[in-house]
């Protein structure tokens, strides 16, 4: 009885803080358009929503606001999938990309195409992606000894790190008359996005978010431990 007590105490809890997340994600979205030089109400978000562009007001939020809220809020849900994901697989709360050596080789091949080659700067999110991949099968292949160990993979993620932060650096000093781009690049800016950039990152978020779901029973696993994993019948080192 106190079980299934503790257990109806936890589902609450948990729709609770939901729902205040939700509510102040809704706030967020209605400052942000409304918050700017130009003054805009409540009436006119919901007015451009409904399909009218015609007022200078809609346009604001239509051409300006709206896909610059959008394209936060997918950047907030790839980055929360993420450092979710390898906190679990790491079991290590400080785990992220950034730590790791994921986002330096992210960074790495996409500084590459802005700066060396920006001819093909439109290819720059498939090449991120590639030097992310890259830099994870260099890190478990340090990390490999009989099977993959959390901490091995965080020390060996730390030196692939730092020798593709190392090759940034190189980069951004050799082509130091291209480095803006490749600045407001690394550092990130919703300076100037438009839909355009919400159309190029919203199909890599759809396909993150359905394939965590279908591994998330395996990820829950995971985070029980190797041995109970194990136990379970997981492959430890196929999941990680």
């Amino acid at each position: 009885m106190m079980e299934k007590t503790a257990f109806r105490d936890t589902v609450r809890y948990k729709i609770i803080v939901l729902a205040v997340l939700e509510l102040a994600v809704a706030v967020a979205f209605v400052i942000g358009n409304v918050v700017g030089t130009m003054n805009i109400s409540v009436s006119d978000i919901i007015d451009t929503v409904k399909g009218n562009h015609s007022g200078t007001a809609n346009k604001v939020i239509w051409n300006i606001r709206l896909p610059r809220m959008i394209l936060a809020g997918l950047v907030g849900i790839n980055l929360a999938l993420s450092g979710s994901i390898l906190q679990g697989v790491m079991k290590n709360p400080l785990a992220d990309p950034s730590i790791i050596g994921i986002s330096s080789g992210a960074g790495l091949f996409g500084i590459m195409l802005l700066v060396v080659f920006p001819q093909w700067q439109n290819f720059v999110p498939i090449a991120a992606f590639g030097g992310a991949m890259l830099a994870a099968v260099i890190i478990y292949i340090l990390a490999w000894k009989g099977g993959i160990d959390p901490t091995r993979i965080v020390l060996s993620g730390v030196a692939v790190s730092a020798l593709f932060s190392a090759g940034i650096s190189a980069i951004l000093v050799f082509y130091s008359d291209r480095v803006h781009g490749a600045l407001t690049f690394m550092n990130g800016s919703l300076s100037s996005r438009s839909w355009s950039e919400v159309q190029t990152i919203l199909p890599y978020t759809i396909i993150g978010l359905i394939l965590s779901f279908f591994l998330s029973d395996k990820l829950n696993i995971l985070v029980l431990g190797d041995d109970t994993a194990r136990g379970l019948g997981l492959n430890v080192e196929l999941t990680r």
